[in-house]
Parts: structure tokens; sequence; C-alpha cells
């Protein structure tokens, strides 16, 4: 049966262009991994099958003997990757290896900084596996045929790794997938057997389905056989196996294949469970966050298998959103194979799945972070602040992701979050009955904010939190191992026992003495403030805004105005330091219009040093200015 021809040469989507170039360009050190990559998208095309095939047995074409095939030609210098998965159709082909078909994709390439080195991890987390074949191949071509369709449907794509590709339809008996590498001159090393065989021993002795080359031959006896086929690889699921029968690089290479990270796991967790459920799990921590981390909306979940069968990817009901990081598998034998995400999110099997996976992760973390603290330090600092995210999103689990909160702190003048709340509270001081803490919309800010004066005066510890999401996560976060939480720039300040009976004392004193001065400085700010009081948290600034113990946080606010949402109005309460000098020189003024002056700079200065904007700033440098020039005078 002859084919209509239909051969077209078509562009290389932008991206897609653009990733070729550095494919091209041997963005990546190890070369060997093109086959990796390959041998990883065959079985990946053969879970596929299997999993359509259960709705569709014809699928199969009557050979369920699914396998994958790797052969080379010293001569011709080619290696071939064959497969009789679920094969492509040609709008398939020319989505799946002309464009990138992926959200993010412009950000990504952004993202990309021209340090190789870094680009290469980049890309790895990224997943772009067919392309790794143009390390090492100067052409390649595609031979492939979806399950189901008629012989002549298959489709040929050719394309050189530059501009272009064509695609043509042929015909193809055999259903899946053929990729032919014509390698450049540089790469003929791995035309050879033994080093094709000890790549895939390697890098892909996980995949479950069979990977066979001929057998090599050797005697002149063997010259006029046919070669039987060997399977190089273990050919069994590895989280089926027994633990102690898989060794850490087969744990580490079977990560790269399910995450198509180029990186090995931080830490990983295979655990049998048997009883009212019955499941497997196999979940992989990475080293490094992907470039959509922060993007809630982005991909994410486990590869689900039912009785070994391949389900789909991305199953995002077995874990909360803020463990999205987490990579690896799950295998039931009580689901259905018939099973959907509209079903998963119903079954109440998968909520007793989920509980108990979830705190399987938060167990892992909670021992790193025991027995491993160089290595939990690391993974803190990739997605501590997507883990801040617990408290609001898991009750169930708000204490146990709390104990794995890292903070900076007062006690050094360092920015790196490394003090857990357990420790927070062994070095809190005798009477202490709070965890106190400051939010700023950067550390700096945090670190000499004006609330801590009273704080370092008095040797008290306060947490410095900078992320943009701590004002929210503190919202949710009330108190940890009976201990409740303080903004020390929210309400009146309370220290309890940490202050003396003297303290109180001269507070009392202090207050009476200024009652004339505060109301004159409540007169000016009047229109700026909720009111004014004599502050007991300063020693060095004369004054500082105070947010009202229910209203929302400056850090907050910021945040959410510069997404474009409406905030409700809240005017701060200032506080001043009667003891700073230019609060006294203030208080003997007799000049009114000088002494509003004063006190709208000070409420300026106070707003700046919050890491607030002025409302008017012209008006703020006029004043200053003009009291600069009468000292000068």
């Amino acid at each position: 049966m002859t084919v209509e021809a239909a051969k077209e040469t078509r562009g290389f989507e932008t991206e897609a262009k653009q990733l070729l170039q550095l494919m091209i360009h041997s963005l990546y050190s190890n070369k060997e991994i093109f086959l990796r990559e390959l041998v990883s998208n065959a079985s990946d095309a053969a879970d596929k099958l299997r999993f359509e095939a259960l709705k569709k047995p014809d699928l199969y074409e009557g050979n369920t003997d699914l396998k994958i095939r790797v052969e080379f030609d010293k001569e011709a210098k080619t290696i071939t990757i064959s497969d009789n998965g679920i094969g492509m159709s040609r709008e398939e082909v020319i989505e799946n290896l002309g464009t990138i078909a992926k959200s993010g994709t412009a950000a990504f390439l952004q993202s990309l900084s021209g340090d190789e080195k870094k680009d290469a991890q980049l890309i790895g987390q990224f997943g772009v596996g067919f392309y790794s074949a143009f390390i090492v191949a100067d052409k390649v071509e595609v031979l492939t045929r979806r399950a189901g369709k008629n012989i002549e449907d298959g489709v040929h794509w050719e394309s050189a790794g530059e501009a272009e590709y064509s695609i043509e339809n042929v015909e193809k008996k055999e259903r899946g997938t053929t990729i032919i590498l014509h390698l450049n001159k540089d790469q003929e090393e791995f035309a050879d057997g033994w080093r094709l065989r000890s790549i895939i021993k390697k890098y892909s002795d996980h995949i479950s389905i069979p990977v066979v080359m001929k057998k090599e031959q050797y005697g002149e006896e063997e010259k006029d056989k046919e070669p039987e086929d060997e399977t190089i690889n273990t050919a069994t699921a590895l989280w089926t196996r027994s633990r102690s029968d898989v060794s850490d690089e087969e744990y580490k290479e079977f990560y790269k294949h399910i995450s198509h990270d180029f990186n090995e796991p931080l830490k990983w967790s295979h655990n049998r469970v048997e009883g009212k459920l019955d499941y497997t799990s196999l979940l992989y921590l990475p080293q490094k966050a992907p470039f959509d981390m922060y993007n809630r909306d982005a991909a994410r979940g486990l590869k689900l298998y039912v009785q070994r069968t391949f389900i789909m990817d991305d199953a995002e009901q077995f874990l909360p959103l803020y463990l999205r990081f987490i990579k690896g598998v799950v295998d039931s034998n009580d689901l259905s194979l018939n099973v959907s995400r509209e079903i998963l999110q119903k079954d109440p099997n998968i909520d007793s799945m989920r509980t108990a996976l979830t705190k399987r992760v938060l167990d892992m973390l909670e021992k790193m972070a025991k027995n491993d603290k160089e290595n939990y330090q690391s993974f803190w600092k990739e997605f501590g602040e997507v883990l801040k995210e617990g408290p609001a999103e898991d009750y169930a689990n708000k204490e146990k992701v709390a104990k794995l909160l890292r903070f900076a702190s007062t006690l050094d003048d360092n920015e790196e979050q490394t003090h857990s709340l357990d420790e927070y509270i062994e070095r809190m001081k005798e009477g202490q009955e709070k965890i106190y803490y400051v939010v700023a919309e950067n550390h700096n800010t945090a670190k000499n904010s004006p609330h801590l004066e009273v704080f370092r005066k008095k040797g008290i510890e306060v947490l410095l939190l900078s992320n943009r999401v701590d004002d929210w996560l503190m919202g949710h976060l009330m108190e940890y191992d009976g201990k409740s939480f303080q903004d020390v720039g929210k309400g009146a300040l309370d220290l309890g026992k940490l202050d003396t009976e003297e303290d109180k004392k001269e507070q009392e004193k202090v207050e009476k003495e200024f009652e004339d001065f505060i109301s004159r400085v409540k007169e000016v700010l009047k229109d700026d403030v909720e009111t004014v009081r004599v502050t007991h948290r300063l020693t060095e600034s004369p004054a500082c805004l105070v947010v009202g113990e229910h209203d929302m946080g400056a850090q907050m606010k910021r945040l959410l105005e510069s997404a474009g949402q409406h905030v409700p109005e809240s005017k701060p309460t200032i506080e001043i330091n009667p003891h700073h000098p230019l609060v006294k020189k203030m208080d003997t003024e007799q000049d009114e219009d000088r002494f509003g002056d004063l006190a709208k700079v000070i409420f300026d200065q106070a707003s700046l040093a919050e890491g607030g904007t002025l409302k008017d700033p012209a008006s703020y440098v006029h004043r200053l200015n003009k009291l600069l020039l009468e000292l000068s005078q």
C-alpha cells in the first residue's frame, strides 16, 4: 500500500529552537545521559499504552509483550532506540517534537543566566528529554505510529537540530516509536555495544519493562547465527522490590527517571503499607526547587500506579499543596484500574492515604532536621518558603510543620534562617511567656527595627521575619508548644513578668509627666494616626509606629496592595520616646508651627524606619530642609 506524499518542512517554535541550541552546544557535561532520557521516554510510552489499553484492549494489536530495543551500527555511526508503546500521531509529533508545550517556558528561558553549570541544572529541572538526543547527534530521525491507527498513518520526522524539521506520512507496520541518532564525528564512541550496555545498567536498570540488545557474537561458529536478544536491565518496578534489594544508586537513578531532574535527590522514603489499605509509596525530596515552584497552579503530585499499572502523572490528591515539591510513586492494590481524577477526589481511601503520606513526608523532614542539620538547612533554603504555607493549609499537622520552620534571630547578625522554635523556647528568659517576633519587608529592616530596642536592652531574643509569606504565616500560627506568639510591632507592649515593678512605676510616672506633650502631638497628627502615646519599647529612636493588635500588618498590607487588592484603611499608633533629645527639645518648643513641623518629621521618619512609603515625600523634604536651615543659622 502506498502512502500519499505529505512531506512538509516546518520551523521550530522559538522556545524549542533556543533549547536545541543549548543542547547542540554541549550544555550537559555528562553526554551519556542522552540514552537515559530516550529510554525513559520509551518507558513512559509503554506505561501510557498499558493505561489506554485498559479501556481499549485492541490497542495492543495482538502484541502485549512490551519492550525497548537499543541497537547500533558502527559503520553507519547510528544508535537506534525503539519501543512498542503508545506511539504518536502526526499532530502529536508536531506538538511534542516541534514545540515545548509547557506553561512557564518563557519565564524559564529568561531565568537562564549564561552560566553553563547553573543553566544545565535548570534545564534538567525543566525536563526536555528528547532534545538531549542532539548532544550526540547531528541528525535525528523519528519513525512513529500511534497504537490503533492504520499502517499508513505512520509518521517520519527528521531534523538536524537547527531552525527547522521535516515531517511526512509513511507506512509503519509496528506501533510505537523508533528514534535513529546519526552520531556527530565527536561522539562516535557511543556506537559500541559494551558502552551502551554499561550506560543502560548505570541509568536505566530500574525501568520496569525489558531493555533489550542483541547479544555480542565472538566465536567463528556464531557468525552465521541470528543473534539472540539479551535483557540488559532488571526489568522490575523498583518500588515493588524490598528496600534491602535496592541500592542507593538505583534509588537515585529512579528519582531522575520520574522527576526529569538531573540532580540527585536529597532524601527518600520507601514504604509498604498492608492492612485496611494495601499500597506502596516511594517519596523523594529534591535537592533544588524547580523554576516554577511558587506557581501554585503548576502541575504537581505523585505518579499513580494501580497494581503496577500506570494510571496518571501528577496525581495531586495524595499530598497537600505545601508539599508540592515532593516527587515519587504511589502504587495501590485497592483502587480501580479505571480510576480518574474525579474519583480520586471523592474516594475516602484517598483521604486515608493522603493523611499517611503527609505524615511520612513530615517525619522524613523531622528526622533529617534532627540528625542531618546541614542537609536540612540546604532543604530549607530551597523549600522553606513553600513549607511556611503549611500551618494555614493543614490544621491537623500545624504543630508538626511549625517544628520544621526556621527563622533568623536577634541572637546573631546572620541573615540565614537557622533557628527553630524549639531552640528559641530553650533560650527563653525566666518569666518569659511569649515568643516575640518582628515582621519587615527585608532582613535589614527587620534587624534594625526600632521595636527591638527594649528587647536588646533586656537581652530578650526576637525572631526576624522578612519573607513575603511571613505575615500571612503568623496570622495562622497562634501558638507553639503552649507558648503564644507576639508581634512586637502590634498593640501595646506587654512584657509580663519581664517588666519589674520598678519598670512599671517609672512608666506610669513618665506617662503623667508627658500628658500635655502627648496632647500637643495628637492635635498635629490627628489626621494621620489612631492615637499617640508614650513608648516603653524605645531606647534610641524618637518614635515608632505600632499597628493595632487586630489590624493587618504593614508587610501584608503592602503585599496585597502590590497585587492590586483593596485593603481597608487603618491608621497606626505613634509611640513617642520621651527620653530622646529631639523629643525633649520639642517639649520646650513654644512655636506651634515649628513644633508641628518637628512632629510631622518624626512621624514620617518612623514610617520610613518601618520600610513604609510617605504619602507626601515632597512635604517631608521641605520640612526637613527648613529645620536643617534653621539649625545652621
